[in-house]
């Protein structure tokens, strides 16, 4: 099926999607999530042609997102149940006014209609995308990379069987066939056919549908997450964050990747973050990248020109000495792309001038960056990270897949 086919089906389906209930649609999702975990198996044996496909082309660390297990997929099905039990926004009244005259004015939240979604190498994205999409009364058309197609077509496969056992079309979750950059291309020029755009992989991917979608495009994804050590923090409790942030998964988009240190406590902290990092992890120790200031108190790698303005996806930390709370607020947002940074304090007064100063969507305060995550913020699973100011901002779930319109009762009134 050429993209453009499977563009007229995402059309004449968002239509029909209309027609079914809050209960229709939840039996579906669930009904999904059961299929995914009963094809399991054929989901895995796709996903094992993917990843040897892939050795020595992407990185190992690219390797791990690409990589499914049961307990993965066991999880992806979770995400979808979690959305089930969430209350779908569709239909909702957001605001309602009586005017003088009788008009009642209700603002209601409506679905999108078509979301697309561009993403690279991340086969569970196939499946929090479509749960989420449906559950806000859209259809989800997919269009993952290359190196995820096979897997991704597998999980596409299941939760089409879920969807016909629940007595719905199986054209509400699509996968586009081609993987060429001609389908990319399609999806971002389909005026009429998408009504969102949402890409989910790195700055060449999103800055391409930023320049050239023609459809309402959203900024998602590049995480040049910070986090600040200030002088008055708990150091146990920084290193134990930081060691999360860094090394717990460096290849998803709220990792750590550059460290902001007070010059205060720099000479204390520094030798026992290099203890941690890189000298008791036999395994995967982290590279260092330091300023001239951190290079004078530990040995690590120097901090070349682009360092602080690189999202590494690996095990490496960029590291910058500030003077103090208002130096480390212009480091960041000066290098920030606007999705997770946090201060480790146990000053009110450094976490409050943090909160207020950072312009990012997720703000934290002695926590790490890996909470930045549409699960953990209690939406059941997230369509993406947007790092923009309009319409969505932070982790998408629900409500971020639904715009508005005015609904207004009379009774014969004219102007």
């Amino acid at each position: 099926m050429t993209t453009q086919e499977l563009l007229v089906k995402a059309k004449a389906a968002k239509c029909a999607l209309n027609k079914y209930t809050v209960e229709d649609i939840d039996r579906a999702l669930t009904a999904m999530a059961d299929a995914l975990v009963a094809d399991t198996d054929a989901i895995l044996s796709e996903n094992t042609v993917d990843i040897e496909a892939s050795r020595g082309v992407i990185s190992d660390v690219m390797i791990d997102r690409l990589s499914l297990s049961k307990e993965r997929i066991e999880g992806m099905a979770q995400g979808i149940r979690d959305v089930v039990k969430l209350p779908s926004p569709v239909g909702k009244v957001l605001k309602r006014v009586e005017r003088p005259g009788g008009l009642v004015i209700e603002k209601t939240s409506v679905a999108l209609g078509v979301v697309a979604i561009i993403y690279e190498s991340r086969p569970n994205v196939t499946s929090d995308a479509a749960a989420l999409a449906l559950k806000s009364g859209n259809v989800c058309v997919l269009r993952c990379g290359k190196e995820a197609h096979k897997s991704a077509a597998a999980i596409v496969k299941a939760l089409q069987k879920g969807l016909t056992a629940a007595g719905l079309p199986e054209d509400f979750v699509l996968l586009v066939e081609d993987t060429t950059r001609q389908s990319a291309n399609e999806l971002m020029t389909a005026d009429g056919y998408v009504d969102l755009l949402i890409p989910r992989g790195g700055p060449g991917l999103i800055n391409a549908c930023v320049k050239n979608a023609t459809v309402p495009c959203i900024q998602t994804g590049t995480g040049i997450c910070h986090i600040y050590v200030d002088a008055s923090a708990d150091i146990d409790m920084a290193l134990n964050i930081i060691e999360n942030a860094k090394c717990s998964r460096p290849s998803v988009c709220n990792a750590e990747e550059v460290l902001v240190v007070a010059r205060e406590i720099a000479p204390a902290f520094l030798p026992k973050l290099k203890e941690r990092l890189v000298d008791n992890r036999a395994e995967n120790p982290v590279e260092l990248r330091l300023d001239p200031e951190a290079a004078a108190i530990i040995d690590g790698t120097p901090a070349g020109e682009n360092d602080f303005d690189t999202e590494f996806l690996d095990y490496i930390l960029a590291v910058k000495i500030v003077g103090d709370v208002d130096e480390a607020i212009a480091h960041i947002n000066r290098h920030s792309t606007g999705h997770s940074e946090a201060i480790v304090t146990s000053c009110d007064t450094a976490a409050e001038k943090f909160t207020r100063g950072i312009d990012s969507s997720s703000v934290y305060v002695n926590s790490s960056t890996r909470f930045t995550d549409g699960g953990e913020f209690g939406l059941g699973c997230e369509m993406g990270i947007s790092t923009q100011k309009l319409h969505a901002r932070g982790p998408m779930g629900l409500e971020e897949l639904n715009t508005y319109k005015y609904i207004i009762r009379g009774n014969g009134n004219i102007r």
